[in-house]
């Protein structure tokens, strides 16, 4: 695994034959959530069970900051004492009002990253998965509904419902669409019952939604983990 610059992010690539990110292989580009440090899912490429000539790149939110346990990444900011505030007080978080502050410039550097991977990596877009955890999975899907973007398949862990009245109308141009999208039903930030409200929308457009509910919190366990490697493997293809 090496780090390499895409557009205006930097990510790390690993992957391939080489084990560097070499070779022709289909590439699967997933987006860490927010707060973790920049290489929170690059682990990921080691355990998922995939075709060896799979290539992943794990770009790092632009945004940095300290929350006391070293450096912290994000795609947008979020107010941490407001959210404090609602989990202390067992206040549901429903973001689907609207669009975060910042949103609009990290959908931008993510489509110019897409861009310069699809590049330098020589992958075409039906070999090409995007996705993430939490932030990155909401990111993710808002690129994926408002550009005509193609891509292979699209991964949401433990992301949530943005803008419904903006994505809703979006969704049916994204008719067939293979999506696998997880969620934990004890989830104490992003509520299970509003990712089911996303999961319904999707599918009532069209998309081939593979949903994964297991019991849980904000994480990844194995039985996600399983299900990544087989969509992966399932919708971009091998060598």
């Amino acid at each position: 695994m090496h780090e390499e610059t895409f557009g205006q992010l930097q990510a790390r690539v690993a992957g391939g034959p080489d084990r560097e990110g070499g070779g022709d292989g289909p590439v699967v580009v997933l987006l860490h959530g927010f707060g973790a440090p920049g290489d929170d899912l690059a682990h990921l490429w080691r355990i998922l069970d995939v075709p060896r000539e799979t290539r992943f790149v794990f770009p790092v939110g632009p945004l940095s900051f300290n929350m006391g346990l070293g450096e912290s990444r994000a795609w947008w900011m979020i107010d941490v004492e407001r959210l404090e505030a609602q989990l202390a007080a067992g206040e549901m978080r429903d973001l689907s009002s609207g669009m975060p502050e910042g949103a609009d410039q990290a959908r931008e550097m993510l489509d110019t990253l897409l861009d310069d991977v699809q590049d330098r990596l020589g992958v075409s877009s039906d070999r090409l998965v995007l996705g993430g955890f939490s932030q990155g999975a909401m990111l993710s899907c808002d690129l994926v509904l408002r550009t005509d973007r193609q891509v292979a398949g699209l991964v949401l862990m433990s992301g949530t419902l943005l803008a419904e009245a903006e994505w809703v109308p979006l969704m049916k141009k994204r008719q067939g669409l293979r999506v696998l999208q997880s969620h934990g039903m004890q989830d104490p930030l992003l509520p299970f019952a509003v990712a089911e409200r996303l999961r319904d929308h999707l599918s009532s457009a069209g998309l081939r939604v593979e949903w994964v509910q297991f019991h849980g919190g904000h994480e990844i366990p194995d039985s996600v983990i399983d299900r990544l490697g087989a969509f992966i493997t399932d919708v971009a293809g091998g060598p």
